[in-house]
């Protein structure tokens, strides 16, 4: 099988994000909505360019792994015909939810996952808003795409795929797409909700393409509330290095400094963020619970 030089898509895509965020300036100030944060846009530019400086080096662990994978042993012969690429489009981000969720559920994948939700502003700058570490270790949730027989190329070139996919779901200038659009894929409106610290949206909609996984594994919440962006407890810097390396800090400040056992510590790596081993536990399923228990009491 002659294997096609892979093509740096995020590369070629960088001008239509430029262009495209400030279009998203021009009309936001226009039809006076809430203006840009020039700061907070430049701090998520900043943390764009940097991820893809830094992915130079993780795609390319990335790819070598994926290789030694997949010449060590894949369990069938897929070839890059266009039914394959059909298959690995839902494949790929079947992988990409649980990614997204765990990114979410395990504090040691949320310190990298923290810098996209880190801003108090939801527009297509927030779409640069990209780690810096997490390219050295969360393409262990594409593995199972390569033993089953996809080609790393092809699996490397769907990545990037959904990550330009997700680029225009970043903004509140659009509010809705038709019914079975909003049924079937991600949206804006999805993606607000995934965004917001309201309780009942915290943790919802994880999809990356399809928002079909989050209906299907009971993750799925609708936009009705008006979202609160940023995070339950926000870093309040426009420090990019702040920003990127803040929650790895305090996750290993809690790891080495908290008093409790070895086991106890190596949860505060492992549980989701706010897990405490004494009382000061305050957890997105928590304040969820709460806000539940709260809606009913009124409605009584």
């Amino acid at each position: 099988m002659q294997i096609p030089e892979i093509p740096n898509l995020i590369h070629y895509a960088i001008p239509f994000f430029a262009a495209t965020v400030i279009l998203e300036v021009i009309l936001t100030v226009k039809i006076k909505l809430e203006d840009y944060e020039y700061k907070d846009a430049g701090t998520s530019i900043l943390m764009g360019l940097g991820n893809v400086a830094i992915g130079l080096l993780t795609k390319g662990i990335a790819l070598g792994l994926f290789y030694l994978l997949y010449n060590f042993y894949h369990l069938f012969e897929i070839p890059f015909a266009w039914w394959s690429w059909l298959i690995l489009l839902f494949a790929e981000d079947f992988c990409y939810y649980w990614f997204h969720r765990i990114s979410h559920e395990s504090r040691f994948f949320w310190a990298s996952h923290v810098v996209h939700h880190s801003s108090k502003k939801y527009n297509l700058s927030t779409a640069l808003r990209q780690t810096w570490s997490g390219g050295f270790y969360t393409f262990i949730f594409w593995i199972p795409l390569i033993i089953i027989g996809f080609h790393p190329v092809m699996v490397l070139v769907q990545m990037s795929i959904s990550l330009i996919y997700q680029y225009w779901i970043h903004t509140e200038m659009i509010r809705k797409m038709p019914k079975w659009f909003e049924f079937i894929f991600n949206t804006p409106s999805h993606h607000r909700v995934h965004h917001a610290t309201n309780p009942q949206y915290l943790d919802r909609n994880h999809a990356g393409v399809f928002i079909i996984w989050d209906r299907l594994f009971g993750t799925f919440e609708p936009e009705i509330e008006k979202p609160v962006y940023g995070l339950v407890k926000n870093i309040d810097t426009y420090n990019p290095l702040k920003i990127a390396f803040a929650e790895w800090y305090m996750m290993f400040k809690d790891f080495f400094t908290v008093k409790t056992s070895i086991v106890n510590r190596f949860k505060y790596l492992i549980k989701p963020p706010g897990w405490r081993h004494d009382e000061g536990s305050v957890l997105s399923s928590d304040l969820r619970k709460e806000w539940e228990e709260s809606n009913e009491a009124n409605v009584s």
